[in-house]
């Protein structure tokens, strides 16, 4: 299911995630509001073990558990998008609007590339029971 939804205006409030969360039907409990505030101060990408790190930071206290089964649920529910580069290497990303990634395999740095500069063809042939739900494209730099 690729749904567009209305870009965020970032930071976010409490009330604001509180809202975002509700929206997405996600119940908000206090655990939730705390991880999705960390998440939506701006677009970002960031690991698990990152959201966790910035949570606990500032003052609060979440489980590793916690956060993986959250951030779980926010993918499912389509808040975030999980962008997985390797089986070592996962980020959740706070911009769920479609578009696509660049990724420095030197400085582990991931960026967002406007779906508008990238042209996909050539996709193979499908079975007739089958649609194209979206495409994701990830491009692997390095330094010369």
């Amino acid at each position: 299911m690729n749904t567009e939804h209305k870009p965020l205006d970032y930071p976010l409030s409490r009330d604001e995630v509180v809202q975002l969360l509700q929206q997405y039907k996600i119940s908000p409990t206090r655990q939730r509001i705390e991880i999705a505030s960390y998440l939506f101060q701006r677009p970002q990408h960031l690991s698990a073990d990152r959201i966790l790190d910035g949570v606990n930071v500032v003052g609060h206290r979440v489980s590793r558990a916690t956060v993986y089964n959250t951030m779980g649920l926010f993918t499912e529910k389509g808040l975030v998008r999980e962008v997985l580069i390797d089986r070592e290497r996962v980020f959740y990303d706070s911009n769920n609007s479609h578009h696509h990634h660049i990724y420095n395999v030197d400085t582990g740095e991931l960026r967002d590339l406007d779906s508008v500069h990238v042209d996909v063809q050539g996709l193979p042939t499908l079975e007739p029971d089958l649609d194209v739900v979206s495409t994701e494209v990830i491009i692997k730099v390095s330094s010369r």
